[in-house]
């Protein structure tokens, strides 16, 4: 993945259930965020020390096990608190899921930063933005940087994250995909959490057209297609 400007971009997928690892870097100061270190820390670690950056920042889009840490399924997935053993940084999510991501990953408040919608963090000299786009959880949020967006289990390619989930919410779901994000820049180039399609990328103004989910004209007409009734 090329550099855009001083936006230093990679992605990476990991693990059996097709995450997507991000690096979203400064390439004048080299210091890096990573977005949901899950399966292999070492490598990601190892990765960046080679690339010669320096991560200070760990960002998080939700708090499933397989995008944090945890145990699900009967296994145990290494995630956040195992890069705090390599790396000294804080763990940033959102505020209203600040207990489930302790309970989940066993980090504790001093290890936590607990943001909000439009919060704004520096990532070298770069502005990074939190969307709060609950839905799959109540805390889910995506991160907005030089036109680019990590949509974790939000948005993806010609879909959306699951909302039968619990926590999930599909009235939450709809407003944030056919506003928050909707209402984004056409041009924003959107990098989902999961690789569930050939293409590892899309863009707000393709997925206007070709994703169903933010087609639908009424919160009726999306509860319908996910074969919810309004409460």
């Amino acid at each position: 993945m090329a550099d855009e400007g001083r936006l230093y971009l990679r992605q990476a997928q990991i693990g059996p259930m097709a995450n997507y690892v991000y690096l979203l870097g400064d390439s004048a100061t080299h210091k890096v965020a990573v977005v949901d270190p899950a399966w292999d820390v070492d490598a990601i670690c190892d990765f960046v020390e080679k690339e010669g950056y320096e991560i200070d920042k760990i960002l998080i889009t939700h708090y499933h096990p397989d995008h944090l840490g945890g145990r699900m399924m009967g296994q145990s997935i290494e995630g956040a608190a195992r890069m705090l053993e390599r790396v000294k940084a804080k763990v940033y999510v959102n505020k209203h899921e600040a207990e489930g991501v302790k309970q989940v990953s066993g980090l504790s408040d001093s290890d936590l930063v607990k943001v909000d919608a439009g919060d704004v963090v520096k990532i070298g000299d770069l502005d990074l933005k939190f969307l709060h786009t609950p839905g799959h959880t109540p805390g889910s949020q995506c991160f907005l940087a030089e036109g680019n967006l990590i949509s974790g289990d939000t948005l993806f390619v010609n879909s959306c994250g699951r909302v039968d989930l619990p926590g999930s919410d599909p009235e939450a779901m709809y407003y944030s995909l056919n506003h928050t994000l909707k209402n984004l820049d056409d041009s924003t180039v959107v990098y989902p959490g999961h690789a569930y399609s050939n293409e590892p990328s899309s863009t707000i103004g393709r997925q206007k057209r070709t994703n169903m989910y933010l087609r639908f004209e009424t919160l009726d007409d999306f509860l319908d297609a996910m074969g919810y009734a309004r409460r």
